[in-house]
C-alpha cells in the first residue's frame, strides 16, 4: 500500500507545481465581483446583492477590515488631532490581538461566509488593514499585518506570499482562448512618502510585475490596485483635501503605462478601491488602446454615509462640480456626476459566447442594481483595434488631458468656491 501512496503524493506535487505560485484553474470565469472598504463592526447587507450576482470569483481590493485605531476629532484639549496646533496623530496602530479579532469578526459575517462557500476569494490590502491610515514602507508592523491578511484569505502555509516582502500575487483562470489573469498589486509595503514622487511598488515587485505582464498572453488581464490608477482627483480637490492615488506618483504611473504598452499585451484594465465612492475612469493615451479603471468603494464605508441624510444632495453637487478629465460619463449613471457615494460593489461580466466577445463592467448598489457602467468589445482592448476603430470614430484622444494640466481657474474651481463661501459667511459667523 505504500507504493500507491507515494505515487499519489508525487502526482499531487506535480499538480501543485504546474498550478504556479498562487494556483491556476481550468474553470471558465465569466462573473467577477470586487469591493473594498468594509468596516467589520458595521452592518454589511451588501453581501446579499453580491451573492445574488453569483460571482465565481471575488476580489478584495483593500481596507478589508478597519484594523487601526483612531482618536476623535479634537481642535482643543490635551490631545489635539486637527488644526495647526495638532499634537497627536488621529490614527494609531492596533495590537496584533485587536487586528486578529477584527479579522475574525469580518470572516464570520454571515453574508461573507455564504459568499466564501460559493466563490473563490482572493485579495490584496490597503492602509487600514495594512495597519495604519495612509501608511507606506515606514510602518513597522507590516510583517505581522501580512501574516494576518494571508490567514484571513486562507492562503496556504507554503504559499510564496508568506515568504516574500509584500502581498502581491497573480492568478490564472480558464482554458486557452478564455483565460483571465488577475494581478494583485501591493501598494503599501514598499511605498515611499506620498509627496516624494518616489516608488509605489519597489524594485522587487516591479521586476515581478514585468515578468507577469510580459509573460504568456491571456484574453483578459485585470490589474487590481488598492488605490486608483487613472484618476488623480487630488489635482482638483487640493488644497481642501487630498486622495491617495497613482496620480500622486506620476513617474511611477508613467512607468506602469509604458510597461503595458511595451509588452503589447492586450485585454488589460484596472480595478481599484479606497476612495469611498464608485466611479469609472478611462485613459486613451497610456498605451495603444483605452485603459479603464473601475473603482468600487466601499462595501460599508461611503461618503454619503459620513454626512447626515439631508446633506447627501450637497455631496452629489460637490462631486458634480469637481473637475475630472478621466471619468467616464455614460447614460447608465444614476447621478449627473457619474459617481456613486453610497455602499457599492464592482461587477464584471465576460460574455465569452458572444460574437464578438464583450465585457460589461459596472458598479452596483446594495440592491444589486447598476449605478455606473461601461460595456465594450474585448477586441477594443487590442492595439490594432485602437488604431482602426477609435481613430475612425474620432475618440482616440478623448481622455488624454490630465487633471493637473487643466487651466488653473477650472482646476481649482472647488477650492475657489469653498474659500469664497467661507470668506462671505465668516463675518456673520463671527458676529
Amino acid at each position: 500500500m505504500a507504493v500507491p501512496s507515494v505515487w499519489c503524493l508525487l502526482a499531487l506535487q506535480l499538480v501543485v507545481m504546474a498550478a504556479g505560485p498562487c494556483g491556476a484553474s481550468e474553470r471558465v470565469i465569466s462573473r467577477i465581483a470586487f469591493g473594498s472598504c468594509a468596516n467589520q463592526s458595521a452592518p454589511q447587507p451588501i453581501w446579499n446583492a453580491i451573492i445574488d450576482f453569483d460571482p465565481q470569483l471575488f476580489i478584495w481590493l483593500g481596507d478589508n477590515i478597519y484594523g487601526d485605531n483612531k482618536r476623535p476629532f479634537r481642535l482643543l484639549g490635551k490631545e489635539r488631532t486637527i488644526g495647526p496646533w495638532k499634537n497627536v496623530e488621529r490614527f494609531f496602530p492596533a495590537t496584533e490581538q485587536e487586528m486578529r479579532q477584527r479579522y475574525e469578526m469580518a470572516k464570520n459575517n454571515l453574508g461573507y461566509s455564504k459568499l466564501r462557500q460559493r466563490a473563490q476569494v482572493i485579495g490584496t490590502w490597503d492602509d487600514h488593514d495594512y495597519g495604519l491610515n495612509d501608511a507606506g514602507k515606514e510602518f513597522s508592523g507590516k510583517d505581522t499585518s501580512q501574516r494576518l491578511l494571508l490567514d484571513f484569505l486562507d492562503e496556504a502555509q507554503e504559499s510564496p506570499r508568506r515568504k516574500q516582502a509584500g502581498v502581491y500575487a497573480s492568478y490564472l483562470f480558464g482554458p486557452k482562448g478564455k483565460q483571465v489573469k488577475v494581478i494583485l498589486l501591493d501598494t503599501r509595503y514598499h511605498r515611499d512618502p506620498v509627496f516624494s514622487d518616489g516608488t509605489i511598488l519597489g524594485e522587487a515587485q516591479w521586476s515581478w510585475l514585468e515578468a507577469e505582464i510580459k509573460g504568456p498572453e491571456s484574453e483578459v488581464t485585470i490589474i487590481a490596485s488598492s488605490i486608483q490608477v487613472i484618476s488623480n482627483l487630488s489635482a482638483t480637490t487640493g488644497p481642501i483635501f487630498y486622495i491617495e492615488s497613482w496620480g500622486r506618483f506620476p513617474k511611477e504611473r508613467q512607468r506602469l503605462y509604458k510597461l503595458i504598452n511595451d509588452s503589447k499585451r492586450h485585454g488589460v484594465f484596472f480595478v481599484s478601491g479606497d476612495i469611498h465612492f464608485g466611479e469609472i475612469s478611462r485613459y486613451d493615451c497610456g498605451c495603444q488602446y483605452s485603459l479603464y479603471d473601475i473603482t468600487s468603494s466601499g462595501l460599508t464605508q461611503a461618503v454619503e454615509k459620513a454626512v447626515p441624510p439631508p446633506l447627501a444632495f450637497v455631496v452629489r453637487v460637490i462631486a458634480w462640480l469637481t473637475p475630472s478629465t478621466m471619468r467616464v460619463f455614460a447614460p447608465i449613471c444614476r447621478y449627473r456626476s457619474c459617481t456613486y457615494g453610497r455602499p457599492n460593489f464592482g461587477a464584471i461580466e465576460i460574455d465569452w459566447d458572444a460574437v464578438p466577445q464583450r465585457i460589461k463592467a459596472e458598479v452596483m448598489d446594495e440592491d444589486g442594481d447598476p449605478v455606473i457602467g461601461v460595456d465594450f468589445l474585448l477586441s477594443e482592448l487590442h492595439p490594432r483595434s485602437m488604431n482602426m476603430t477609435y481613430r475612425e470614430k474620432g475618440g482616440y484622444q478623448q481622455h488624454c488631458s490630465l487633471e493637473i494640466d487643466l487651466p488653473w481657474i477650472l482646476r481649482y474651481r472647488l477650492a475657489i468656491l469653498f474659500f469664497g463661501t467661507i470668506s462671505v459667511h465668516f463675518p456673520s459667523w463671527v458676529l
